[in-house]
Parts: C-alpha cells; structure tokens; sequence
C-alpha cells in the first residue's frame, strides 16, 4: 500500500458509535443495518427512523418487516436465541417521519437522547418511483432532506452525514459525468427561476385548487403525477425521482454549514453479490423490469441502445462503499461527493441484458402458479424510439382498431375487452416514457473520489470486509447464477 493513502480502521470508527438511520425500512438501509449488527459488535447503538403505519407502530414494523425478513438469517445463524437480545440493547426504533419538520419526532426523551448521543447520520429515505406524486416527492426527496439537515445541525456530536442520492440526478447527459455538486437553483437545460420554496408553494397551491374543486383521490393522484414530471422536464430533468433527488443535493449542500457531508451517488442498485448471502433483493428495480417481466413470459422485445452501457451496481457493495466513505470523512469540514458504479471501471454493454435473459430462462424456465413452465423465445431487439412505435402500431394498434370494429358490430359486448386492451397499451407507453432515457443512456460516471476510497482500509481483513470494487464482478456469473435466480426465488 502506498504511503501516501490515508489509512483507517471501519471497525475502529463504528466502535461505541451512535448511528441515526433516516428511511430503515428500505432495501439498501436493511443492508447497511444489517451489516453492522453482524460485523460491528462494538458499535453503541443504531436509532432506526421508521414511519408508523396505520396497522403497526414502528417497533412492529421493524420485528416484522425488518428482522423478519430472509436479509437477516445469517444473522439469526450467527446470535441463534441471542439476537433479541442484541437487538434491544443496540437497535432503538424512533417513531418518525422524514417529511415533516423536527422529523415528527413525538417522544421528547428520545429526541433528547438522540441530539446528546448520535455521531453520524445516514439519510437513506426516498422514494424511487419516476412519477411518484410531486407532493410526496417534494416531501422525501427534497424538504425531507432538509428535516434531516436541520435535525443533525441540532445534535451535540454528529460528525458525519450521510445523502444517499442517486447517479442519475445528472438526467440525460452523455459523456463522462464528475463528481461535481449541484449548486441551489442550478438545472441541466440552462432554464432559470428554478427555486425550492416556489416549488414548495406549487404543490400547496394546485392541493388547495384540488381540495375547493373536490376533485376525486384518484384525480388528484393523477393530477400531482403529472405535475411532477412537468415540473421536472420544464427545467431538463427526465421524471420526478431524479429532479427531487437533485434538489434534495442542492438543499444539503448549500445548508450545510461545516457539517461534514458525504455524497453517495449509486447507479442502478441490484441484488447482494457476497454478503449476507448472494442474491438479495426485494421489489422491482430497474433494471429488473425487464427480467421479470420476460421470465414470466410477459415481454418479448427489448427495447434499447445495445452498444450503450448499463451501469450496475451490487447493493452489498454500494453499503460498503457508504461504510468506508463516512469513516473516512468524519470529522472532515467538507462535502465530498462519491459515484458508486461499474460503468468506467467494468462496463456492462446492454447487449448483455438480452443474451443473459434468454440463457437463463431456457435453461431454467419459470414455473407458474398452476405449475406450468413459461417458455421464453428469444427478445425482438427494438435499437430505436421509432422501431419501438411500429412493433406496438402492428401488434397491438392494429388489432385495437380491429377490435373496436368488432364492438360497434357485436352491439359493445366487447367494451370491457376493449378497455382493458386500451389500457394495457396506454400503461405500456408510458413505462417506455418513463424508462426510455436510461435505455438510451450514453454517459459513463467518474468515480475518481470512489477509487480514492480503495486504499484506505487498515488491514486485509477490512478489505475483504468492505469490497466495493467493481473489477471483481464477473457479470455472466452475476447475473446468471446470483441476481436472477435471487430474482426468481424474492421477486416473481
């Protein structure tokens, strides 16, 4: 190791740390928990923010929809009876909620203990969805951010913050992106006026308008979709996720005074290459979209540039990376902005995704629920926006007006067919809408900073421990014997 690299010990910084986790229930915050419960036996104690739901308060929640997930069995392996015990002594669950001020904090003595105990916070809450409501978005995404801000400025001993943000708050830029930051009321097409407190009163004024009009919950649901991602493109962000996320930078880090901060910018985040066990995951991710959806027979073309790369990213790998970036600048009064990906130091070409697909699903089909394999052929490759149109005008525009006809001869018995056949349509459009600039995405992600991170572990122990390089990631045997069938066994 070169003299000149920083070195330093993960376990020696999380040793008799407090750790305050904004958005626990999360697929990568479950991982980052977890991790530390299992590896970390010295760390004092984690407070887990978690919302109540309308059925459970949050300390339920965490034994039902955290400890009881398979995420956590080797864990259960390693304690056996012990793990109740380790977890109330180390893990306090905090009733809270990200979008409101003070986080909704409710239990006065907690909020007291938590500004005198807590070292470091991690803000993992968001919410990912491309069209999510622009309320709700603008709530987790951005003000969210700024709750957490104001809440770790109040803590006697916090050294260390955390932003989890995504990659592509860069929208559709090509080329090498840089771990630069977005400066307040900066935006990718050069538009200006953007400002988040306007932005704030937009979504309350056209609520109210909603609210006096009495317009239906599924109206108003539509209506605040459709702001979102008007909102977004007026100022060159592609959909709601990444131009929250993007303000949700900007926020903490013109506010954030000399606290240190640390940017994680993962790309697009998959199932556990290593640790607990290969193959984790939970939910449809991106990129898993297509996978499923081909799997099950369901999809069968694939619609994009197949010369572009596909920047992914193992989710143990990207906690990690987020392990070793916080101990490394605590302490430190910057900002330091981190990109987790594959796409300068392992490329995986698109190409890829398809061949891997059909390989896997031929030589294992899946098995439906009335037990029936689903046989798969091989994707029609749509390499263009305009290819994409006219496989949907033959296939499925086509046999709509034909069906249409035959509803105005058959008196409308058809109509519910017809409708159904419509909206199967009008909901594929607008996936391809939401999806379409990351299928034919042509930047790649400077990760100089995240490279930095690599010598800097004290020991080979820790290496091993926190790898996050993504020059060790065989994609055939990734995808073929981790990710999917983690896909098939937590997913389908």
């Amino acid at each position: 190791m070169s003299t000149e690299m920083e070195v330093l010990s993960v376990l020696q910084y999380l040793d008799n740390k407090s750790i305050l986790v904004i958005g626990a229930a999360g697929f990568l915050a479950n991982i980052f928990v977890e991790k530390i419960l299992r590896v970390a036996p010295n760390v004092k104690k984690l407070y887990l923010l978690l919302r109540p739901s309308n059925e459970k308060s949050a300390s339920q929640r965490f034994k039902d929809e955290i400890l009881g997930k398979d995420l956590y069995r080797v864990l259960k392996e390693k304690y056996g009876p012990n793990l109740n015990q380790l977890t109330s002594k180390k893990v306090t669950v905090v009733n809270g909620d990200v979008s409101l001020e003070d986080l909704g904090l409710q239990d006065t003595d907690l909020e007291h203990e938590m500004i005198h105990q807590v070292d470091a916070i991690v803000n993992l809450a968001a919410t990912t969805k491309f069209d999510e409501r622009y309320d709700i978005a603008l709530g987790i995404n951005t003000l969210g951010v700024l709750n957490v801000l104001d809440f770790a400025k109040k803590c006697a001993k916090v050294n260390i913050f955390v932003q989890v943000s995504t990659a592509y708050v860069c929208g559709e830029k090509s080329g090498l992106i840089m771990e630069t930051p977005y400066r307040m009321g900066e935006t990718l097409n050069g538009t200006t006026g953007l400002d988040i407190n306007h932005e704030k009163k937009l979504v309350e004024e056209k609520l109210d308008q909603l609210r006096v009009s009495e317009a239906s919950p599924a109206t108003i649901t539509q209506t605040m979709k459709d702001m979102g991602l008007t909102r977004a493109r007026t100022y060159g962000w592609p959909n709601t996720y990444v131009f929250t996320k993007a303000m949700g930078e900007m926020i903490v880090g013109a506010k954030r005074g000399n606290l240190p901060l640390v940017l994680i910018r993962p790309s697009i985040i998959t199932s556990t290459i290593k640790e607990p066990f290969p193959g984790w995951t939970e939910g449809i991710r991106t990129i898993d979209t297509i996978g499923v959806g081909y799997g099950k027979g369901r999809l069968t073309c694939f619609l994009g540039d197949l010369n572009a790369i596909s920047d992914v990213m193992p989710a143990d790998m990207v906690v990690n990376s987020m392990l070793v970036s916080m101990t490394s600048q605590a302490g430190k009064q910057k900002e330091t902005i981190y990109h987790v990906g594959s796409s300068i130091r392992n490329p995986l070409k698109n190409e890829k995704l398809p061949e891997i697909a059909y390989h896997c699903f031929t030589t294992k089909p899946w098995t439906n629920k009335e037990g029936k394999l689903v046989r798969v052929r091989n994707f029609e490759i749509l390499s263009s926006m305009a290819s994409f149109h006219r496989y949907m005008a033959i296939h499925y525009l086509i046999p709509l007006k034909g069906l249409a006809l035959l509803n105005i001869i058959f008196c409308k018995l058809l109509d519910k067919s017809l409708k159904d056949f419509h909206r199967k349509i009008n909901f594929a459009f607008r996936l391809v809408d939401l999806y379409q600039p990351y299928l034919f995405f042509n930047g790649v992600f400077d990760d100089t900073n995240t490279v930095k991170l690599q010598g800097m572990v004290l020991t080979e122990a820790e290496t091993e421990m926190f790898y996050f390089d993504p020059k060790m990631i065989n994609w055939d045997d990734y995808f073929v014997n981790i990710h999917v069938p983690g896909l098939v066994k937590y997913v389908f």
